[in-house]
């Protein structure tokens, strides 16, 4: 059983398979092959630049200071190490699926099917997130053209009542508050994020007609935004120098690196919907060349918007004031009175928003439909539609996977959730390239570069250990009554360590073990409970996978059908 749960797709099957236009060695139906490095490019920054720099940058900057684009830059060059490895699995395996179809070809099956459970997490929950930011600046700009929704209907139940809860404790009145204002039906209070769940119904029709609509509103929203942030930069930029504000950048990191830490989850999380591209391979006119190139293209250029408009919103106010904060551009513009601007941030807000909608909406689609092809999720997720020619069933899944839960939930945790799962995804990318076999170069395709690992990974190790020796030496010194976070700290310690053995033995490719040791440190750095809610999840999936997945597997049938034939037929 052991060898049947890692039972691997073959990577020459799937190449053979895509030669001849056959979908992901199923032959299910094609979809359209219509998008292009440009459109590529502009669907990684749709999904980069989104609700991370209109939300939860500002939570970013409160707990780092001005000194958070250090952990911009951090974020960046770790996506940087994920982006080439996805690359170099885009240019060898150019169809659907995204991560998932990379493990299954490298690791087997089952790790294949925790990776793309784990993307579903992602993908839903990041648009879970993305969709209550959107709820937010929508109800702005509502509110500033005298359209006032009432409470309840503007938030998560889980929201109003973790804030009920808090007056509670806090001894404060709780008279005015969306909990207690809110109608009750059968004893609970109703409250729902209404405006959340309609965007969410109206991303997923569109989704459903198809990709070269999608492909057309998303590129026509990261142009209009990328617009507004040059204006808020340059307009941003002139209020710091007028003003001789440059104070605000003194302390540059007032809480050191612990405080630019604390932003793992909300700066990581900005950074997640790149991956989204992979998932498009099967649309892709080239996806051996274009591919590659717009993941590194939007990670570059998403990179730069990030670390400018974090100096300029921390230039022109004080860090400390972002306390809580859940529209920082807009509230950095109405705290000097530019209200007319802050309006339009708000309705830009709302356009990225849609946009990160729109990439993440397309990508789960294209997950689910992968794994169902490989017969590990049921039939009517592969299908696709013979007129929009999109998965179209998995679409509609989508939507309700999606649209149910922003109704009532609060964002906080999601956050978290859908940095782990897919720093998790990106760990087994970047392992997944070590197991590739060496190709030849070929002109056209991109080419992971080959950096011998062999010194550079246990110097970097040892660098580390002196960087951190003051932390290691508490935590050994206090083991036993050490948190959890310690722990993690050690695992993640010892972890490393095997890894850079391995590099020295294996002459292992630099790259793809600084992705992996990079990653890795992220998510020690998010908090307990959200690892507690992973293991819940990946616990359901492999539960999932056992009672269907495993009986179902397309590689299952090929087992039985080799066992059935005649010894002169092997």
């Amino acid at each position: 059983m052991s060898n049947s749960l890692f039972r691997k797709k073959s990577l020459d099957k799937i190449l053979k398979d895509a030669a001849e236009g056959v979908s992901d060695a199923h032959g299910d139906g094609g979809l359209n092959k219509v998008l292009t490095v440009r459109d590529l490019t502009f669907m990684g920054i749709a999904a980069v630049i989104g609700a991370g720099i209109f939300s939860t940058i500002g939570k970013a900057a409160f707990n780092g200071g001005p000194g958070v684009i250090f952990l911009f830059i951090i974020t960046a060059v770790t996506c940087g190490f994920t982006a080439l490895c996805y690359a170099e699995f885009a240019s060898r395996v150019p169809v659907a699926g995204s991560a998932y179809t990379y493990s299954y070809v490298t690791f087997g099956e089952v790790i294949a099917w925790i990776i793309g459970w784990a993307l579903i997490l992602e993908y839903a929950i990041g648009n879970v997130v993305v969709a209550i930011s959107w709820s937010s600046y929508f109800n702005n700009i509502l509110q500033a053209v005298h359209i006032h929704l009432p409470g309840w209907l503007t938030m998560g139940y889980q929201t109003a009542k973790i804030a009920y809860d808090s007056a509670l404790a806090a001894h404060q009145s709780v008279d005015g508050l969306v909990y207690t204002q809110a109608p009750v039906i059968l004893g609970i209070p109703f409250i729902i994020n209404l405006p959340a769940f309609i965007i969410i119904v109206l991303i997923t029709m569109l989704a459903y007609v198809g990709i070269k609509e999608s492909k057309k509103s998303a590129n026509f929203m990261v142009m209009l935004k990328i617009v507004v942030l040059i204006i808020i930069s340059v307009i941003g930029t002139y209020v710091i120098f007028s003003h001789h504000s440059f104070s605000n950048w003194t302390p540059f990191l007032p809480n050191g690196m612990t405080g630019v830490l604390k932003g793992v989850s909300a700066v990581f999380f900005a950074y997640i919907g790149f991956d989204a591209i992979s998932t498009t391979a099967e649309e892709c006119g080239n996806p051996q060349r274009d591919l590659p190139r717009s993941m590194i293209y939007s990670l570059a250029i998403c990179t730069v918007i990030y670390i400018v408009v974090t100096l300029v919103i921390t230039g022109i106010v004080n860090y400390k004031e972002f306390d809580g904060v859940a529209d920082p551009l807009a509230f950095v513009f109405d705290k000097i009175n530019m209200h007319k601007l802050g309006f339009l941030i708000s309705i830009s807000a709302v356009v990225a928003s849609t946009s990160v909608l729109i990439v993440f909406q397309i990508g789960q689609p294209r997950i689910w439909m992968s794994m169902s092809r490989d017969g590990l999720l049921p039939k009517p997720f592969a299908k696709v539609h013979p007129r929009f020619r999109t998965p179209s069933f998995a679409t509609v899944i989508t939507g309700l996977l999606v649209g149910i839960p922003v109704l009532v939930v609060d964002d906080v945790l999601m956050t978290d959730l859908s940095s782990i799962g897919t720093l998790f995804a990106f760990v087994l990318v970047c392992g997944g390239v070590l197991l590739l076999p060496r190709i030849q170069k070929k002109p056209g395709r991109f080419s992971l570069p080959y950096i011998n690992g062999k010194w550079i990974i246990p110097v970097l190790y040892l660098l580390f250990l002196y960087l951190f020796k003051q932390r290691l030496s508490d935590d050994l010194s206090n083991i036993r009554a050490a948190g959890h976070e310690e722990i993690l700290f050690l695992i993640f310690l010892l972890t490393a360590a095997i890894i850079s053995l391995l590099s020295f033995i294996r002459n292992y490719s630099l790259i793809p073990v600084l992705g992996m040791l990079c990653c890795l440190y992220l998510m020690i750095e998010i908090p307990v409970k959200s690892w507690m809610v992973f293991f819940g999840w990946m616990a359901i999936g492999l539960i999932v996978y056992f009672l269907y997945g495993y009986r179902h597997s397309m590689l299952t049938r090929g087992e039985t059908k080799r066992q059935v034939l005649p010894d002169h037929a092997k």
